[in-house]
């Protein structure tokens, strides 16, 4: 999980980048109230219900853990806001190695940070900065992975992939980090969704399309999925599970709290190594 670029500095992170890219499709998280959702409700109209209840969400903070494909185990803990975007993300990759790393997406730039591992390899730099609006669009970036294809979805987006399952069905309760939540679980494949987005407004059909494209780029063309729903219809825990061109996918995340105060700042400039500016340099 390296990141290469043409200056030939590499770092590994290309996990953390999957891993933004679930997160930045991620449901909307629970509160800590105690009454179960669903009830009598139909499955369908839980599910949807908590979709509906998500757009509201600003900030929160997760849990992810599980695999994904090439990169292999991914455990993180992060925190986002939608607006402004910004997400700062520990995580590791045991399977990749010992390191830690930390990613933060601020300010129009992705910062991938090292600790002493990194400023060893780079003149004492603890991070390499990526211009978030060059990802994608010839500008260096890490193999593999896009930011900006992302980088404006709303969190919301990734829990209506599920209203579009012609198999969903409550599995019963459950207990996620002490909170009483309904289990909802279905399948659903891209080329469904691709069919649903036809009668969808055009905003609505550009959301859904890059939740849908994180998975096909991993070479996911159907996901089982599940949603664990709290008594005030927000989704507490999402799993989205299926079978990628390098291996599987299977990540949980776990939503700690919603639409709290959250701040996030980019690092010290003294310890940030400039892909835009090296890139500038070179070409010169």
């Amino acid at each position: 999980m390296s990141i290469s670029v043409r200056n030939g500095h590499k770092r590994t992170a290309g996990a953390a980048l999957a891993a933004v890219l679930l997160a930045g499709g991620a449901v909307s998280c629970g509160s800590e109230k105690s009454d179960k959702a669903g009830g009598d409700m139909a499955p369908a109209a839980a599910v949807k219900k908590a979709a509906a209840k998500s757009e509201d969400l600003t900030s929160f903070n997760f849990r992810m853990k599980g695999s994904v494909p090439g990169d292999g185990r991914v455990q993180a803990k992060a925190a986002m806001t939608t607006k402004p975007l910004a997400m700062q993300m520990e995580m590791s990759a045991p399977q990749q190695g010992p390191e830690k790393m930390e990613l933060r997406l601020v300010g129009g730039g992705l910062y991938l940070g090292g600790g002493e591992d990194a400023a060893k390899e780079m003149d004492g730099k603890r991070w390499i900065k990526f211009p978030a609006a060059s990802m994608g669009k010839g500008g260096p970036k890490p193999s593999g992975t896009s930011v900006s294809a992302q980088a404006d979805n709303n969190p919301a987006d990734q829990s209506t992939l599920l209203t579009g399952s012609d198999d969903l069905k409550k599995v019963g309760d459950a207990k996620v980090e002490g909170v009483e939540t309904t289990h909802y679980t279905g399948t659903v494949t891209m080329d469904r969704m691709r069919e649903l987005m036809k009668d969808e407004d055009a905003a609505t059909k550009k959301r859904r399309e890059k939740s849908l494209k994180q998975y096909e780029d991993m070479g996911v063309d159907k996901l089982t999925m599940d949603i664990w729903i709290d008594g005030e219809d927000h989704t507490k825990q999402f799993r989205a599970r299926g079978k990628g061109d390098k291996g599987p996918l299977d990540m949980t995340i776990t939503f700690l709290d919603y639409n709290k105060p959250v701040t996030i700042k980019a690092p010290p400039k003294g310890e940030v190594m400039d892909l835009a500016k090296d890139m500038k340099g070179l070409d010169g």
